[in-house]
């Protein structure tokens, strides 16, 4: 009677190690894929509050103030714009002034006044930032923008806007998108700065506001990832032709060992550091062509 012969301890082995191989395999595509269908239902969340922001512009003439980030889900106030008396609330709450200091604001998008997703798919509230003339309610009659620079050219609007209407056809805003190719930097949308923009960001999500009110750490120092994250950086690009806050949207980049990102007009050839925020911008031009149609401007 011949005996089956078993497998050896070496073939096993040898199996195994193929086995583990093939599941890693498999593995990093599911990431991959992970990765991919996040960033699309990200990207698709922000159109969708892009279109709540215009739509409240048509319903109320002005674009909606931001809500403060520091304020955990649940709690009064969470999700709602932080509007005082005519214009946005210029201070920052207790609570984010104790963890930001007096410079950097904690803006989010209000998704609570909105009707808006509060989060991106990573748990994450997004940051939304809106330039004054565009979110001062008609009394203030604030066409141009003054902050952190006067608009150029100023706007004079003949005839004024009629309320509750806050912002005219020449009004533009104070935030400059800046993207970068090599050592160069240039201005995204040419010509005007901003009314507003919304920001993911990101798998790693580095100084987002999360639900409970806190940032999650690192908060990054120094990069463009930073200027998205504080909302502190000026420059005055030339496409712009004024003083604006930088914020930043480009290739999604790794981290890289000496990496550096000049603030305009400074340049540097070392590598660009991590990046992988995503960012929805909403254009002048677009604004207006929606509040012309909604019968909000001449």
């Amino acid at each position: 009677m011949t005996r089956g012969r078993g497998f050896s301890l070496v073939e096993l082995a040898v199996a195994l190690a193929i086995i583990a191989l093939l599941l890693a395999g498999a593995l990093i595509p599911l990431s991959t894929q992970i990765d991919v269908r996040n960033s699309a239902d990200t990207q698709r969340s922000m159109e969708s509050i892009r279109e709540a922001i215009i739509g409240f512009a048509q319903a109320n003439g002005r674009l909606p103030c931001p809500a403060d980030g520091s304020i955990a889900a649940g709690a009064a106030g969470a999700g709602t714009e932080l509007l005082a008396g005519n214009s946005c609330a210029a201070a920052n709450s207790a609570s984010c002034t104790a963890i930001n200091g007096a410079t950097i604001p904690c803006w989010v998008v209000p998704w609570a006044t909105l009707g808006t997703p509060e989060t991106d798919a990573w748990g994450r509230r997004f940051s939304y930032r809106v330039s004054p003339a565009f979110a001062d309610m008609f009394a203030n009659g604030t066409w141009a923008t003054t902050t952190p620079a006067a608009q150029n050219p100023v706007c004079t609007p003949t005839p004024a806007p009629t309320g509750p209407t806050s912002f005219a056809l020449c009004s533009l805003g104070n935030i400059a998108v800046l993207t970068r190719s090599g050592t160069s930097t240039t201005a995204v949308v040419s010509g005007a700065a901003l009314p507003a923009v919304i920001i993911s960001h990101g798998k790693n999500g580095f100084g987002a506001w999360l639900t409970n009110g806190t940032r999650l750490n690192p908060i990054p120092v120094g990069n463009d990832e930073a200027a998205n994250a504080n909302g502190n950086t000026q420059v005055a690009p030339p496409a712009v032709g004024y003083q604006s806050i930088a914020l930043y949207s480009r290739t999604p980049t790794p981290a890289a060992a000496g990496c550096v990102d000049p603030v305009p007009p400074a340049t540097s050839t070392a590598p660009a550091c991590e990046f992988d925020d995503i960012v929805v911008m909403i254009s002048s031009s677009a604004l207006i062509v929606r509040m012309v149609a909604a019968g909000r401007l001449p």
